[in-house]
């Protein structure tokens, strides 16, 4: 949704340099968690009633919440709620994360696997990444059982796929050409 992108990007950008690099990894959190909250449909069409007050939508939010809301967190969730924008808290939020990944030079990857990969494999894994991508990973593991084997990372826009899924794919494609 592009539309929602550009809107979120000057929200993203102000909220990370007003909060800095100091604070911005739990204030990544915090918005998050509202984010979270923000998206589900049910809070939304309670924020779009005319006939709710912007303090009850901002409680609500942040009651729901569950994490520690700091003040900045606060100020930007005040500011989309008064003009009408808490349908871009998510795009904001992953906007916001995105920046404070590339400030601390660290990306997120997705590895996808078709079967449970415990701790020590996933620090074996993750630095063969870090080697591969250049760069340093925030690893979450994702279970997909269609993959049958191996695994399929997700860096950003880089795609890394090892499965068997993708091979037989390949197979399928060499011999039908």
């Amino acid at each position: 949704m592009a539309e929602l992108a550009t809107i979120a990007r000057p929200y993203a950008e102000a909220l990370f340099k007003a909060i800095g690099p100091q604070d911005a990894q739990a204030v990544s959190q915090q918005v998050g968690a509202l984010a979270a909250v923000a998206a589900d449909p049910r809070v939304r069409q309670f924020a779009d009633n005319p006939k709710v007050a912007t303090a009850q939508v901002f409680d609500l939010i942040t009651s729901v919440a569950g994490v520690f809301i700091g003040d900045g967190a606060k100020n930007l969730l005040r500011l989309l709620i008064d003009n009408g924008r808490l349908a871009a808290l998510p795009e904001i939020a992953s906007q916001y994360h995105t920046l404070v990944n590339a400030s601390s030079g660290v990306s997120d990857a997705l590895i996808e696997s078709a079967f449970p990969i415990d701790a020590a494999q996933l620090a074996e894994v993750q630095a063969a990444l870090e080697r591969r991508f250049g760069r340093k990973l925030n690893a979450s593991v994702a279970l997909k059982p269609e993959l049958i084997g191996g695994i399929r990372v997700v860096v950003g826009d880089e795609v890394l796929d090892t499965s068997v899924a993708a091979r037989l794919q390949q197979m399928k494609t060499a011999l039908v050409a």
